[in-house]
Formats: C-alpha cells, structure tokens, sequence
C-alpha cells in the first residue's frame, strides 16, 4: 500500500483496496477557501405503488422487497444507544438470507454492538464506516480480522460522505419508537422513545430504500410531533422490542462530587470567564460526562448571576442543557441526540428545543452547519500531545475504544476549543510526545485543562494574555507532561505492524488525517 505523509506527519495511504483514492490531510481549512468544489451524489431508486398501508409482514420479506444483495451498503442509526436490540435483529435476518459481503455503515458502534465482530468474522460484512468503534467490535478491527480497513469519519464527515457519495447506503435500517403504517416516525414517544432522530433523518433522506423498524405502531397519522416523514419510508415492520429502554434513555446525569473532576471543571469554567465569550448571544456546547457537566454547572450560575441571555446551546444533549432552557439562559437548543430521559419531554414540550440532523449541525460541505457559530466548546480525550493533537480513538493499548464522533467538527467551528482530561488515568499519562491517533488536529484545539493547569496553545497569544490578566494556573505543555511523568513514569509504546493498516481516519472534509495500525 503505497503511502505518504500530511501535513502534520502522519503517514497515511493514497489509495486503499476496496475503497479506493485518499488525499492526506493538508490544514483544518485546506477545502475551506472557497475554492473545493464537492458534488452531490444522485439518489436512483425504484418508483413503488400508491399505497395507504406500508406495513409488511416481517423483516425478511421488507429486505427481499429492496433488493438487498451481496456486497451493498446498509446503515443503522445508534440514538438508542446501549439499549439497542435493532442492528443484531437486522443482521441475523440478513446471514439467514445468506446475504455476504455487505459494507456496515452505522453513524456509531456502541457497547450493544459486539455482534458485529461475529458478522465480521463470518463474512456477512466485508468492510465498516463508522464514527464510533468500541468493544468486542473495536478488538477485532485491531487485531486485523478484518480485510479491509474501516473507515473512521466525524458526525459531520459522515454526512458529507453520505451527501457526496462517499458513503452510498442501499438500505437504512431506522429503529422508530413511534411510527404510523405509512412510515411518519419520531423518537419522542413510545417504550423505546430516545429523543431526536438527528443521524437518522439524515440516513433516511439520502439512503436508497428505508424500512422502518418499531415496536410502537400508531393510527395514521403520526402527531403532532414527527421526525422523519412518510415521503422517505419505503416499509414499515413491526416487532416486539427495539432494545432495553433502561439503556436507551437514562436519568439525567448528576453533578461530580470527585475533587479531582471538579478541580479540572473550575480551571475550564475560569478560562471560559477569562475569554470574555460569556456574553449576551453567546453558543455553548458541552458533553454529558462528569467534567464537562461540572462546567456546565459553573457557567449556569455566572450566567444566572449575571443576568446574561445566551443565544443557543448544541449538540448531543443532557438534562442539565434542557434546565438552562427552561430557565430562561438561552434562547435555543439545536439537538442531534437526546442522552436522557428529560430531554426527550422538553423535545415534546418546548418549542425552543429543535431537532436538528446531523448535516445541519456539522457538515463542512453545506452551506453553513450550527458548529461555525459555536462560541465556546468543552471537548473530553483519551489523551493529548505536545502539538496539541487528541487522540480520542485507540486505547493506551493501541486497541480501538472510542468514537470521533463531532470532536473536530466542533473543534474547528467554536471561538475557544477547551480538551479537559485528567493528568492521568490508572497510571497511564494523559499527555504524550505523541499520540497514538489523531482525530482533532492540534491546529483547531486552544487549551488543553487539567487538574495540574491550563496549557493554551501558543497560536492563541490573545488568550494567554487574557489568562494571565485573569491570573489563571497556566501552565506550558511540556512542562505538564514532565510533572505528570514524575508520577506515573513513561509507559512502553505498544508495538505495531506498520505493514497493515486496520482503520483509517479521515478528518471532517474527507482528507486523511491518521491511520491505525494492527497491534502486534
């Protein structure tokens, strides 16, 4: 495999087996002057009948109905997250066609998944694209067992694969906890409700043929909320359970009482202030994980105490971003995914709340994504390095765990990009020379935060200034790393087989950026 090296010298190939020619990753900014010209892939589907009742009988007969044959594309969507029963359901049906050689093309792979490692091994699927890897799924990719390297693509690179043609799916598979017989769904309502449908509807618009999987069928028509309308669907099929809803849609996350976690939130909440971005009108995006809620906590009261009006908060969306809502701290919330169990009642009641698809939220090809308005985003790692890279993908251990998920797309669009991780976890160094796999470019991240200081990126000199005027803990990269090292020691590099890629990583506008090698 003939390879090269991008702009941030990673070795990456120029032409791969089974997916054809790459060009390597040349600047955040490199298909972003105006210049790149994209295209837009063209839809060819069968015209079907008139018809008042799209329901089959089962979901073998639905897939008989698309022509689903060896060596397609088919995609799932993962808003249910763990509790997700639809995918295996789905597969097991497709090996008892004996249909093989398919390529699996779900927005993520989450821990519910770890059947796809089977699928893999049986020669169901030939090849994966994906935002997420984890799991049983993320070890055999690492450990080669899969022909052809998957392909690893942001939320907003996916959509643009998928619009350009990148990524041609022949069937989306849509789990709908609420659907009518002619194929009118939503997320909102139903034992299995996950909120918005955000990947899913970008899937349904641009997927050949879409058959809609719910245990929730209704009297026509669908109201009055609905997600994804009957014009996209081609069948509907009923079956008992989408999944488990206790890990569909969970309570909502409570805040960190870790001293640790908190002090790591309270040097991000400090850098945050200390950028004047706190303002009137002001954007904000931050994750449900423990640090990130903890920040969120901080800005909730400056806000509230000084009485500022945000415009909008986005992105994968907790409980804690529907409380500010409701309060009054912003006008708006542009949500792709619901993560528990309060959002998806605000979807239903607020109509400040809106569901977005994942196009509009970060697609780097369109005519303007919601990310490219983000003042301020709070960004979680796997770990970081001197050049200010993140690594949020393979393990210390080399193997596949994680998910670039909209990590770069928020990171190139937002005013103040802010990576919080601890110094280390269970021994392991958080900050290295080097990472194992970059996802986010160094060039798009301002600070990285821990618990031990703050290390800004020196391309922002505005922003030191305005820390050291704040009298912020900053601290330089290296020097972070020395210190962190006294403790945990420098661990032995995991060895590779620099000979055979097994992911490759593109970055949001389809250049590569990195790529992932077996582990020896």
């Amino acid at each position: 495999m003939k390879m090269t090296t991008n702009s941030i010298g990673r070795k990456v190939p120029v032409s791969v087996p089974g997916w054809g020619k790459f060009s390597p990753y040349n600047g955040p900014a490199s298909r972003l002057d105006g210049q790149y010209q994209a295209t837009t892939a063209q839809i060819c589907s069968r015209v079907n009948p008139a018809s008042r009742d799209k329901v089959v009988p089962s979901l073998r007969e639905a897939i008989e109905n698309t022509g689903l044959s060896d060596g397609m594309t088919i995609s799932f969507h993962h808003h249910l997250r763990n509790g997700d029963a639809v995918l295996k359901l789905v597969m097991d049906t497709i090996e008892e066609m004996g249909i093989m050689d398919l390529t699996l093309a779900p927005s993520s792979l989450t821990d519910a998944h770890d059947c796809v490692a089977d699928y893999i091994r049986r020669g169901t699927v030939r090849r994966v694209s994906t935002s997420g890897v984890r799991g049983e799924v993320g070890k055999a990719i690492s450990s080669g067992e899969l022909e052809i390297p998957a392909i690893i693509r942001s939320h907003g690179g996916r959509a643009r694969a998928i619009e350009e043609g990148s990524i041609a799916i022949d069937v989306a598979f849509l789990a709908a906890p609420t659907c009518d017989q002619m194929g009118n769904l939503n997320g909102l309502t139903g034992k299995s409700a996950c909120g918005s449908l955000g990947y899913a509807i970008h899937d349904a618009r641009h997927a050949r043929y879409v058959i809609a999987v719910t245990d929730n069928l209704v009297q026509y028509p669908l109201h009055p909320f609905i997600s994804i309308p009957q014009v996209y669907v081609d069948h509907v099929v009923r079956v008992n359970s989408l999944g488990d809803p206790s890990k569909i849609a969970t309570g909502a996350a409570r805040l960190t009482k870790d001293p640790l976690q908190l002090r790591i939130a309270q040097n991000a909440f400090d850098l945050i202030k200390a950028s004047e971005l706190l303002a009137p009108g002001c954007s904000f995006q931050v994750g449900v994980g423990a640090i990130s809620i903890a920040v969120a906590s901080d800005v909730r009261e400056y806000m509230r105490e000084k009485g500022i009006r945000g415009g909008f908060c986005v992105g994968g969306i907790g409980g804690f971003m529907t409380s500010m809502l409701e309060e009054g701290l912003f006008e708006a919330l542009f949500d792709t995914q619901g993560f528990d169990a309060s959002v998806t009642d605000s979807l239903l009641k607020n109509p400040s709340h809106i569901e977005m698809d994942v196009s509009w939220y970060a697609n780097p090809f369109n005519k303007g994504c919601i990310v490219n308005n983000l003042d301020v985003v709070v960004l979680s790692a796997l770990d970081v390095d001197l050049d200010f890279n993140v690594n949020v993908l393979t393990g210390h251990d080399g193997i596949l765990r994680g998910a670039s998920g909209g990590h770069s797309d928020t990171a190139f669009g937002s005013s103040l990009c802010i990576i919080v991780l601890p110094s280390y976890r269970e021994g392991v160094p958080s900050i290295v020379d080097r990472v194992q796999t970059v996802v986010t470019p160094g060039e798009t991240v301002d600070a990285i935060v821990t618990e031990r200081g703050i290390a800004i990126n020196p391309r922002r000199e505005d922003l030191l200034l305005l820390g050291r005027k704040a009298g912020l803990p900053l601290r330089d990269i290296e020097g972070l790393k020395r210190e962190t090292e006294k403790v945990t020691g420098i661990p032995d590099p995991v060895e590779f087989d620099h000979d055979h890629p097994v992911a490759l990583v593109e970055y949001r506008d389809g250049t590569l950026i990195d790529t992932v090698y077996r582990i020896r």
